[in-house]
C-alpha cells in the first residue's frame, strides 16, 4: 500500500519545471490515484468530511477575529454587533458555532468506526496516536472559544476548568496563575484565551497534514481488517472513493445546514446569551455537549484531584489502546463477543454524556424510597468506561474465539466469483 508508483507524467514545460521543483501537482495526482481497499463503506468518509470541518472552521474563525473584540467589557458586544451589523454576520458566527458541533460530531463517529474496526492497531498505532493527539488539541481549541463570547458559562466554564489546574501538586497554583494572568478570570485570560483560540486550529491543520502522511504510508484499515494483498484488493481512490465522499458530504452538509439556518442556538446553553457576571453563579454550570462525558467522569468521584485524575485518565487510555487490546484480529465483524462488550461500551459513553448534562442529585427513576441519582449512574458508566480498555479488551484477545475471516477483501466482496491472481512478489 505504502510508496505505490507515481503514475504522473507532466505533459507541459511549466509543470515539469515545477515538478523537478517542487512535486506538488505530483502528490495531488498520486493523491486521487492511492490503490485504497475496495470494501470501504461509508464509515470512511469522515475523513473528508473532517477535513471540510476544520477548513470552515478556521476560515470562518479568521473572519470572525477581524471584528471581535478581546476585551471582558466589549467581547459580549462585540459578538452581538457580529451577529447583527457585520455583513452576513448573522451567518458566520452561528457556522463557527454550529461548526464546532458539527467537527466533534464527525470526529466521535470517526473515532468510533476506528474502535469497531481495529483501526488502531498494528502497524497503525502512530496514525491511530496522532489523531488522538488532533482530538486532544481539539478539546482545548473548542475549550478556550467556548470562552470567547463571554457569556455566563463562557465565564464560569473558564473559572471552574482553570480551577483544576489549581489541585495539580506542587505546580498548580502557579500553571494556574500563568493561565489565568493573574488570580482570577479577567481581561487578561480572555486575550490569552483568544490567541490560543486563534492559534491552535493551524497546529490541527499541521497535524492533520502528518496523518494523512501517516495514513498513506501505512495503508487505509478496511470493514474485514485484512491487508490488501493484490492490485484486485483495491481501487484508486478517484473516481470511486470520490464520488462516495462527495454524497456523504453532501449529506452531511443538509444536517449542518438544518442547525444552522432552523435551530443555530440549539447546540449551545441559553445562559451564554447572558453576559458574564462575577456575582451571579448560574444554577447548573455545564460544558458544551461534546465534553459532557468527560464532565461526568470528573464528577463521578467526591476528591477534586482524583476526578481530574480519571477525566484525564479517559483520554491517556486512549493513547496506549492499540497495547491494551491483545486481539491478532482487527474487525470486530470477525469477534462476536468484543462486538457485543462494544456495543455496551457505547450505551455507556451516551449515559456519560447524559449524566454530564444533568444535576449529580437528580434522579435517572425513583420507586418509593429505592432509586438510580445521575450520580450512580455516572460512577457506574466510569467504572465500565475505564474496564473496557484496561480489564476487558486485554482479555478478550487473550480467550475470545474469532470467525474465521475471508482470504482476501476481493473475495469477501465477490464471494465465488472473485479471481484472485497470486500475490505480487
Amino acid at each position: 500500500m505504502s510508496g505505490h508508483p507515481s503514475t504522473y507524467e507532466p505533459k507541459y514545460a511549466a509543470e515539469k519545471w515545477l515538478d523537478q521543483r517542487l512535486p506538488i501537482i505530483r502528490m495531488g495526482a498520486d493523491f486521487m490515484t492511492f490503490p485504497s481497499p475496495r470494501n470501504l463503506n461509508y464509515w470512511w468518509t469522515f475523513g473528508g468530511i473532517l477535513t471540510l470541518c476544520l477548513m470552515t472552521q478556521i476560515l470562518s474563525g479568521i473572519i470572525l477575529a477581524m471584528h471581535y473584540v478581546p476585551n471582558v467589557d466589549m467581547a459580549f458586544e462585540s459578538v452581538q454587533r457580529i451577529k447583527r451589523d457585520v455583513p452576513f454576520g448573522w451567518m458566520l458566527q452561528p457556522l463557527h458555532a454550529v461548526g464546532a458541533s458539527m467537527f466533534f460530531l464527525a470526529v466521535y463517529m470517526h473515532m468510533f468506526r476506528a474502535l469497531y474496526y481495529g483501526s488502531y492497531k498494528a502497524p497503525r498505532e502512530l496514525l491511530w496516536i496522532i489523531g488522538c493527539l488532533i482530538y486532544l488539541i481539539m478539546m482545548a481549541t473548542a475549550f478556550l472559544g467556548y470562552t470567547l463570547p463571554w457569556g455566563q458559562m463562557s465565564f464560569w466554564g473558564a473559572t471552574v476548568i482553570t480551577g483544576f489546574f489549581g489541585a495539580v501538586p506542587f505546580v498548580g497554583e502557579t500553571l494556574q496563575q500563568w493561565l489565568l494572568g493573574g488570580y482570577a478570570v479577567n481581561n487578561a485570560t480572555l486575550n490569552r484565551f483568544f490567541a490560543l483560540h486563534y492559534l491552535l486550529p493551524f497546529v490541527i491543520a499541521a497535524l492533520v497534514g502528518l496523518h494523512v502522511w501517516a495514513l498513506h504510508h501505512v495503508g487505509q484499515n478496511n470493514p474485514i481488517g485484512v491487508t490488501p494483498k493484490t492490485k484486485s484488493d483495491t481501487l484508486s481512490f478517484h473516481p470511486f472513493y470520490t464520488i462516495k465522499d462527495a454524497f456523504a458530504l453532501v449529506v452531511f452538509l443538509l444536517i449542518f445546514a438544518f442547525f444552522l439556518f432552523y435551530l443555530p442556538d440549539s447546540l449551545g446553553h441559553a445562559d451564554n446569551y447572558i453576559e458574564a457576571n462575577a456575582l451571579q453563579t448560574p444554577a447548573h454550570i455545564v460544558p458544551e455537549w461534546y465534553f459532557l462525558p468527560f464532565y461526568a467522569i470528573l464528577r463521578a468521584v467526591p476528591d477534586k484531584l482524583l476526578g481530574i485524575l480519571l477525566m484525564i485518565g479517559a483520554i491517556v487510555v486512549l493513547f496506549i489502546l492499540p497495547w491494551l487490546d491483545s486481539s491478532k484480529v482487527r474487525s470486530m465483524r470477525f469477534r462476536p463477543v468484543a462486538k457485543w462488550f462494544f456495543l455496551i461500551f457505547l450505551v455507556f459513553c451516551f449515559l456519560l454524556g447524559w449524566c454530564g448534562a444533568e444535576t449529580p442529585d437528580n434522579y435517572v427513576f425513583k420507586l418509593g424510597d429505592v432509586g438510580l441519582t445521575f450520580y450512580r449512574l455516572s460512577q457506574i458508566s466510569t467504572i465500565y468506561y475505564f474496564a473496557y480498555f484496561l480489564i476487558i479488551l486485554p482479555i478478550l484477545g487473550l480467550v475470545e474465539k474469532p470467525l474465521i475471516r475471508p482470504e482476501s477483501i476481493t473475495k469477501s466482496v465477490l464471494g465465488s466469483k472473485a479471481h484472485v491472481p497470486a500475490a505480487a512478489e
